[in-house]
């Protein structure tokens, strides 16, 4: 039997700290009872990959041990992306596919994102695996390891139908898990490219790996502005979300980018449904319609987001995160690589450079996502009264995720994290001063359940 610290079972994967909550028995028994999950769907492989933490390699060795006990075959594909081992997990004949990725996390972190079947591996299933570990529900065998050279398969996939223009780009993997496949990457694309950090460094001694904070995409805009760049693309730690910068150095956030890419698709398949989470600027919902399709707000989580794609047979649909999930001539994954891909091609097909696209969209002012800590008991239970609170009054308030609520002014945000104990808020406004009234609103309602909003980052 093994018991799994409860902080490392999440909503979307497995993840902790390596040698306090997580750990090398920790990855055995995920490999022992996911196998056991596997085989007794009727399968017999799983296909494995990790990225470029220095705790990966080993915690890969253990799950292989533990897939192999559980009488599961292991097929390795080795270090890269998460999109990667997601790709694998599409064209190769497995049933199933572990990442032993820590994502954007400080270097001491470490996880397990998984895929069973073709499907996100997620919430429930997370808490039945742990569980059956917790019970030694497990199957017993021995099973066989292989491995299998995916990266230039993977690339070349990447580049299937390709018909972009030859564009001046920058990019930067931020020492994360896609640095070999963008290098791959690039040398294929026509046009000129210029690439920061693309070795492997787990200590990411350059700028964190995160793409949706914008201070770390300073470098990126330095090399734009540098070589006069059409663009500038930068990825998370283990490749699965994207960021993007335009020629005068303007960071094109993710329901912008959605609203670029939805176009082209829009084209190819007339009234198709394209999917955002709850975060994503009104201005994307009204453009997507605009374009003639069927614009649907979901919860954000890109395991959440998957399923619904799957159940409105939608093309195209993204989170404000930078993940983006293409089934259109894709397999429906968050590949930032692909996405990058997708991008370039969209430029060509829609004919302007990203800045006048840019240049062309609605201009909102909104906050940066400001969350506060709350206690975990406390953390839905605030959601829930602030509902109640506006619906007895009367408001415009959707309930897919936390409550959005539209006003004159704009809209404004309030959800609880899935992650973490913490409350998030966001507003989204015409001006600075309808901003200004919906941030007050948030505070008079957070107020009103005893919860105060402490200094922010940003705002």
């Amino acid at each position: 039997m093994h018991q799994f610290h409860p902080t490392t079972l999440r909503e979307y994967d497995i993840r902790g700290i390596v040698g306090e909550t997580l750990g090398e028995a920790d990855a055995e028994a995920i490999g022992r009872t996911f196998g056991t999950l596997v085989r007794r769907g009727g399968g017999s492989r799983v296909a494995v990959g990790y990225d470029g933490r220095q705790s990966s390699p080993a915690l890969e060795a253990a799950l292989v041990k533990g897939l192999n006990a559980a009488g599961v075959d292991a097929v390795r594909v080795g270090l890269g992306a998460t999109p990667m081992l997601y790709y694998a997990e599409a064209v190769l004949d497995v049933d199933g596919g572990i990442m032993i990725t820590g994502s954007h996390n400080p270097p001491d972190y470490n996880g397990f994102k998984m895929v069973l079947r073709h499907g996100p591996f997620f919430g429930a299933d997370i808490q039945k695996l742990g569980q059956m570990a917790a019970a030694a529900d497990w199957e017993s065998g021995e099973g066989k390891v292989e491995q299998v050279e995916i990266e230039d398969r993977y690339v070349d996939r990447l580049l299937q139908g390709f018909d972009g223009p030859a564009l001046k780009v920058g990019w930067d993997a931020g020492n994360g898990a896609a640095g070999p496949a963008l290098e791959k990457l690039v040398a294929r694309l026509p046009g000129e490219h210029h690439t920061l950090y693309t070795d492997i460094d787990s200590r990411f001694p350059n700028h964190h790996p995160d793409p949706t904070d914008e201070k770390n995409l300073a470098d990126l805009k330095g090399l734009i502005a540098d070589k006069g760049l059409d663009l500038g693309i930068a990825f998370d730690g283990d490749g699965d979300r994207i960021g993007a910068v335009d020629g005068q150095g303007r960071v094109i956030w993710g329901d912008q980018l959605l609203s670029i890419l939805a176009e082209p698709v829009l084209e190819d398949v007339p009234g198709a449904t394209i999917i955002a989470d709850v975060k994503a600027s009104q201005a994307l919902y009204d453009r997507v319609a605009e374009l003639g399709g069927e614009p649907v707000m979901w919860k954000t989580g890109h395991s959440l987001i998957k399923q619904k794609m799957k159940e409105t047979g939608s093309p195209l649909a993204g989170e404000m995160s930078g993940h983006v999930f293409f089934a259109h001539e894709y397999y429906g994954f968050d590949d930032a690589l692909y996405a990058a891909v997708r991008l370039i091609r969209a430029l060509g097909r829609l004919g302007k450079p990203l800045a006048q696209l840019r240049d062309e969209m609605p201009d909102m002012v909104n906050t940066p996502e400001m969350r506060f800590q709350v206690d975990e008991s406390r953390k839905f239970a605030v959601v829930e009264e602030v509902l109640e609170r506006l619906e007895s009054t009367g408001a415009t308030v959707n309930r897919t995720d936390g409550a959005r609520v539209n006003t004159a002014d704009g809209w404004w945000l309030l959800r609880a994290s899935n992650t973490q104990d913490v409350l998030v808020a966001r507003a989204e406004a015409k001006d600075e001063a309808g901003l200004e009234r919906l941030v007050a609103q948030i505070d008079d309602q957070l107020a009103r359940s005893g919860v105060k909003r402490g200094p922010q980052a940003g705002h």
